[in-house]
């Protein structure tokens, strides 16, 4: 092992410019907190000091701790509301709105006119009243959330009938009968898993039935031999007992997507005027806003679920509010809605217009690629289906376009690898193997972020 002498001293590196300039790039502490265990590391292994491969080695820890763990990728995998990278893009409207109140006070729950302590739903319950014709609303972080508090709220230590074919498992392992056991109230199935009828709710209705709940099979389809029983019935058997009607619809489009020639998902609207007491949706799904579960129907059911002590710790922060709020705005001028919300407009985007996109990428792509790795890879434009993602319309695909990556011969890296290396480009692209192909779907990649996208594929060579 060296002496101790041959290691230069911790104020002697950081009086080198090269050092000095690390300092003035992430702060004094961190530099010398990298320079120190760099020393102690060399002190410990015995090997020599290299000044290059020390400065080399300080900087890349140092640059790796700036990057941040959240960070804007390219979603190239084809599903536009895609869990894993954040589901719905926001509405430029919705990312000011949350500037806005996030640089400093906002009367978050403070009345303007009155002059009091206000309630931080009403920012948003009006907008959703008018859109949906509901006589009240509440909301919460997410839908599951909004299940979870309806459900303690209106159904705990009583029943709550549901049909074993609308018993879901959504993302993250999360099952229906779980939510409804943690919320206190008991699971009663009725019919099978591909047929439920009228008289099985009315059948299973006795003393401890608190609620009728149906749940929209978001993730999954049910074909062939199979009946359910719609809202409207289950509404009428619900009220002709004196008890409240749910309905959980997942991605709760409030639009009907037919209008822009895709599949119809059932709306709040649809459901409340079919005699749902109370509907509960997502608001990071079709409806294209800041993760959120909404809760809407009759005002005094919506009033007890506020009172329950869960809501407290269920409440959104301001900036989700004001981000929910900007979107739904947009829902107020329906005229222009697809060209100003950004799940609609990725949703309804035309394969002419992907493949015109993929004319304008190929050469880059081919280039980048050559230079890396000269013959190893094929790359060519192909037609392709995306899909919508997060539970919503889960057997409907949309026709598209990729940038198709074939390994050349036997030789050539392995697509894993490739797509390992495109991972770690500046903003990370995330695309997905199929058929012994990478595919890079353009339906996410907007014409404002071609250029972005193809100036940093320069950096595969690196």
């Amino acid at each position: 092992m060296p002496p101790r002498r041959q290691l230069p001293g911790v104020d002697q590196l950081l009086r080198q410019d090269d050092f000095l300039r690390l300092v003035e790039r992430h702060g004094r502490a961190l530099v010398l907190q990298s320079v120190r265990e760099g020393l102690a590391r060399l002190r410990a292994s015995g090997e020599a000091f290299d000044p290059a491969a020390f400065l080399v080695g300080c900087t890349q820890e140092l640059e790796a701790l700036a990057q941040p763990a959240l960070r804007p990728v390219f979603n190239l995998t084809g599903t536009v509301l895609h869990t894993n990278l954040g589901r719905a893009w926001a509405a430029p409207e919705a990312v000011a709105a949350v500037a806005a109140v996030m640089a400093g006070a906002a009367n978050l729950e403070y009345d303007l006119e009155a002059g009091r302590r206000g309630e931080r739903d009403a920012h948003v319950e009006a907008l959703l009243r008018r859109i949906t014709g509901a006589e009240a609303a509440t909301l919460v972080n997410n839908n599951a959330a909004a299940v979870l508090l309806t459900l303690a709220a209106l159904a705990a230590r009583r029943e709550v009938i549901v049909s074993r074919g609308e018993l879901i498992e959504i993302g993250g392992s999360f099952r229906m009968p779980d939510i409804m056991a943690r919320a206190g109230c008991r699971l009663r199935e009725v019919g099978t898993t591909n047929r439920t009828h009228a008289r099985d709710y009315e059948e299973a209705i006795g003393p401890q039935t608190a609620a009728l709940m149906r749940v929209h099979p978001s993730n999954y389809v049910v074909e062939g031999f199979s009946s359910v029983v719609d809202t409207a019935t289950m509404a009428s058997i619900a009220h002709a007992h004196a008890l409240p009607m749910l309905e959980d619809l997942g991605a709760g489009s409030l639009v009907d997507l037919a209008r822009w020639g895709l599949p119809h998902e059932p709306t709040p609207q649809e459901a409340l005027a079919a005699g749902a007491d109370l509907v509960t949706f997502s608001g990071d799904k079709l409806l294209g806003g800041p993760q959120a579960g909404l809760i809407v129907g009759r005002a005094d059911l919506v009033a007890r679920i506020r009172r329950h002590p869960l809501k407290r710790a269920l409440r959104l922060d301001k900036m989700t509010l004001a981000a929910l709020e900007a979107t739904l705005r947009l829902y107020l001028d329906p005229d222009r809605l697809r060209d100003r919300l950004p799940v609609l407009r990725l949703l309804t985007r035309s394969a002419e217009d992907m493949a015109a996109a993929a004319g304008r990428l190929l050469p880059a792509m081919r280039e980048a690629l050559a230079a890396q790795y000269g013959t190893a890879f094929e790359v060519d434009s192909v037609a392709c289906m995306s899909q919508i993602g997060s539970g919503s319309l889960p057997v409907d695909r949309l026709p598209g376009v990729a940038l198709r990556v074939r390994r050349a011969n036997s030789r050539a890296p392995s697509l894993v690898a490739l797509s390992r290396r495109l991972r770690r480009l500046p903003v990370p692209v995330i695309a997905r193997i199929h058929d012994e192909a990478l595919l890079l779907d353009l339906r996410c990649l907007e014409p404002s972020d071609e250029a972005r996208f193809t100036q940093q594929l320069a950096a595969l060579a690196r």
